[in-house]
């Protein structure tokens, strides 16, 4: 019979070196988002370890996708597939845990090589944003597995290729596997290297506004031409006036125009927002459409929208602030100083925590300078992350509730 489920036998089941062995073998992979041939390389890796738990691995198509061209069409964009792993469907308690195998560096970037910084630190592409967190999720599952605690709890695992752009082509995958959880752990590295993990998050939306005018000559008969560079000005002037203190905005570029003699019928204007909280959120959205009208109007141009809120704001409730204490409290059984901040940045927790579902969105390595040539993990994090996600599972199917 399997021993009840413990710290030190949560302890004794990890293997650091295998965890550190794959973590520097993924890394070696190129996964940039766009990169689908390395990102396919990277899904049969990860497949192949873990299949050594128990479930039916799928692996699963992305969702449709479309961005808006420099020119103002809108195309499809292309992106990897999902990994999912269930493992006791039937359970009456279900977890989800989630994390990405796609990385900020495409495949032309100079940043792909690792060296060590000091005997405890590594640096190199992806190993804390996030290869190390799946790393962390294998290990403490694997760990999970052989106890007898195991039985009582039934989980979903989704790695999606996706994630650094935003999640479009699995959110709604996302959302299906959120449906009925009890609760959820994404695997993004902590907020801070000592380990702080991130507690409320404000959402993110991504929008591009396509302006059409008329165009004309800009000498000869100006006044027949509609300037569609004029009208993204005025729509950019029109973003920073509803910024608020509850809802950053970021106009971020305006694409079009052609010759300097003439008057520019096509602009395209591309902005990001941070709404703090969902009334932010709501609030922005009824402004914007405001605006657009006000200026189409004024400059006598069509405006197209695209886009919107991508990651909702994630609130932290009283169900989700009851999972972060027991990740506390297991942290405190291990030795480790479990604390937390609110953060401005956003992840798959935004939207798994839109379900509902109470989520932590930062049970991964302890590391930093992610999204940078300076990304470091502190490899002895990978054990101590295991054995804590461990003792968490372990806590949740003996009926810890949330």
């Amino acid at each position: 019979m399997k021993p009840d489920f413990d710290s030190n036998a949560a302890l004794d089941a990890i293997d650091a070196s295998a965890m550190l062995a794959q973590v520097q073998a993924w890394s070696a992979i190129n996964t940039g988002t766009a990169n689908l041939e390395g990102l396919a390389r990277q899904a049969d890796a990860l497949a192949e370890a873990f299949a050594e738990l128990p479930g039916e691995i799928e692996m699963v198509d992305p969702a449709p996708v479309t961005a808006i061209a420099a020119d103002g069409t809108e195309v499809e964009r292309e992106f990897g597939r999902h990994l999912v792993l269930r493992v006791r469907p039937d359970a009456e308690r279900r977890l989800l845990l989630t994390g990405h195998m796609d990385t900020v560096f495409p495949a032309d970037h100079p940043f792909q090589d690792q060296r060590w910084l000091d005997e405890e630190t590594l640096n190199g592409p992806g190993l804390a944003d996030m290869k190390g967190g799946i790393a962390v999720i294998l290990h403490a599952l694997k760990a999970f597995e052989n106890t007898g605690e195991a039985a009582r709890l039934g989980y979903d695992v989704m790695i999606n290729s996706d994630e650094e752009t935003g999640s479009l082509a699995s959110a709604p995958l996302i959302e299906r596997l959120a449906q009925g959880k009890y609760a959820a752990l994404t695997y993004e590295p902590s907020a801070l290297p000592d380990g702080t993990l991130a507690h409320a998050r404000g959402g993110s939306g991504n929008y591009s506004l396509t302006v059409t005018g008329k165009s004309a000559h800009a000498g000869r008969n100006p006044e027949d031409g509609r300037n569609a560079i004029v009208a993204a000005a005025a729509l950019t002037m029109g973003l920073k006036r509803l910024q608020d203190a509850d809802c950053p905005v970021n106009p971020a570029r305006i694409e079009g125009g052609s010759a300097n003699n003439v008057v520019p019928d096509h602009a395209v204007l591309r902005f990001n927002i941070r709404p703090k909280h969902p009334e932010a959120a709501e609030r922005f959205e009824r402004a914007l459409s405001a605006l657009v009208g006000e200026v189409q109007q004024a400059h006598e141009v069509a405006i197209h929208r695209h886009g919107g809120i991508t990651r909702p704001p994630k609130p932290v409730d009283r169900r989700a602030q009851k999972l972060f204490d027991l990740v506390r409290e297991c942290g405190a059984t291990l030795g480790q100083d479990i604390g937390w901040k609110s953060t401005g940045g956003v992840c798959d927790g935004n939207n798994i925590a839109a379900t509902g579902v109470p989520v932590v969105d930062t049970m991964g390595v302890r590391g930093g300078a992610i999204h940078s040539p300076d990304e470091f993990l502190v490899v002895p994090s990978l054990a101590e992350r295991a054995a804590l996600s461990a003792l968490v599972l372990g806590r949740l199917a003996s009926g810890d509730p949330v």
